[in-house]
């Protein structure tokens, strides 16, 4: 048996390495990119509506889009393995850019978030949800199962968690600084953590709260007050929001039609591009037009569990459950936010709303989960003891 088993394991290592080009084209899961191309595509139409014309947001979509495409499936064809190795060095990489961002990075809108390369606002913050899924998925593909869940084993995933969501709280980015610890706390948990970690965190985050409440700046507690009574200050504080649910409920069933829409184009609805792009999306389209979208989302999250289950080591079975749970992070928070359901964070929607950082980071994401699918096969030691 053990023989066999070793014969076996040859085989396998011979079969993965073995795989050509064409082989490797062949295994991408091309029904997946076709889904993310349909929400590219209702998000240049939204956005068309928004400017009026191509231009200023539309085209440029629409190109970073087909640029990021391109990027996503080469990172798809390298070997999984090569993206294990650069785990650390990526992650360094997206660090060393948050301490830029802090030392001499751009300030706008208040925040002092973005680098800027001359082509393009680079936001650091956004390569960090895609580097602390690769070495999340690194450490614990390498980590003993058994001693997951020990106090010392977890002291380096948060070291790797809490100095990146420092930094960006200090932009200050409170949304994507939510969206780390959601997005890590989850693949944590994902990876076997115990679940009395997170109830103890959960407790002890409830209990702060009064103390927490004390270091949020002002413009961070009026969204909060904003959220519990809108209506307080719907000239001021709770404009946004309250313009959001009248554009909302405004399109009902099918919505006002195509360009149609009052609120947006008449310039009551705030960041139409960006944040509110669903709002208006709603309004223009309807319940209809906004169920569409919603399925294509959950279609996309459905095949990327399904492709989890496909997936024979840790390290891409991880990397294909961070990307897929930070994906569904930033459509949860980005509709629950436009419809009033918790407070305004920043957190734009996933290929729809206008941005770029946001938009490449995410389609690198999913190249390294295509890379875990096309590779679903090759053999990765496991338990080897190195944590770096």
């Amino acid at each position: 048996m053990a023989l066999e088993s070793a014969i076996g394991s040859a085989n396998t290592t011979r079969a993965s390495s073995s795989l050509t080009l064409g082989m490797k084209i062949s295994r991408i899961n091309w029904p997946l990119l076709v889904m993310l191309s349909l929400i590219a595509c209702y998000g240049t139409a939204i956005l068309y509506s928004a400017g009026r014309g191509w231009s200023p947001w539309a085209w440029m979509h629409l190109l970073r889009f087909g640029v990021g495409v391109v990027m996503m499936l080469v990172v798809a064809l390298i070997d999984i393995r090569h993206w294990m190795r650069l785990a650390y060095p990526i992650y360094v990489l997206g660090l060393i850019l948050l301490i830029w961002v802090e030392v001499a990075g751009d300030i706008g809108m208040g925040a002092q978030r973005w680098i800027n390369l001359g082509f393009m606002q680079l936001q650091p913050s956004e390569i960090m949800k895609v580097a602390l899924v690769l070495v999340y998925a690194r450490y614990f593909h390498i980590i003993n199962p058994g001693r997951i869940s020990h106090p010392v084993s977890l002291l380096l995933p948060l070291a790797l968690l809490v100095i990146p969501v420092a930094l960006v709280m200090r932009q200050p980015d409170l949304g994507t600084a939510l969206l780390l610890l959601a997005g890590s706390g989850g693949l944590m948990f994902l990876a076997g953590v115990s679940w009395i970690y997170f109830a103890s965190a959960i407790a002890a985050v409830a209990a702060a709260l009064p103390i927490a409440w004390g270091f949020l700046r002002d413009y961070q507690k009026n969204r909060v007050l904003t959220f519990l009574n809108p209506e307080a200050d719907p000239l001021g504080t709770g404009y946004h929001i309250m313009q959001s649910k009248i554009a909302f409920g405004s399109g009902g069933v099918f919505g006002k039609g195509y360009m149609q829409g009052t609120q947006s184009h008449l310039d009551f609805l705030p960041e139409m591009q960006t944040d509110f792009i669903f709002t208006m999306l709603a309004e223009e389209m309807g319940m209809i037009g906004a169920l569409v979208l919603l399925c294509l989302f959950g279609a996309v999250i459905a095949y990327g569990y399904i492709i989890a289950m496909r997936v024979r080591h840790q390290f891409g079975r991880l990397i294909v459950l961070g990307v897929i749970l930070n994906f569904s992070v930033y459509v949860f928070i980005n509709m629950s936010m436009v419809m009033g359901l918790i407070p305004v964070v920043g957190v734009p929607l996933p290929f729809v709303s206008y941005g770029g950082t946001a938009m490449l980071s995410l389609l690198f994401g999913f190249g390294l989960l295509l890379s875990a699918s096309v590779h679903r096969g090759v053999p990765i030691p496991e338990n080897t003891g190195m944590f770096l």
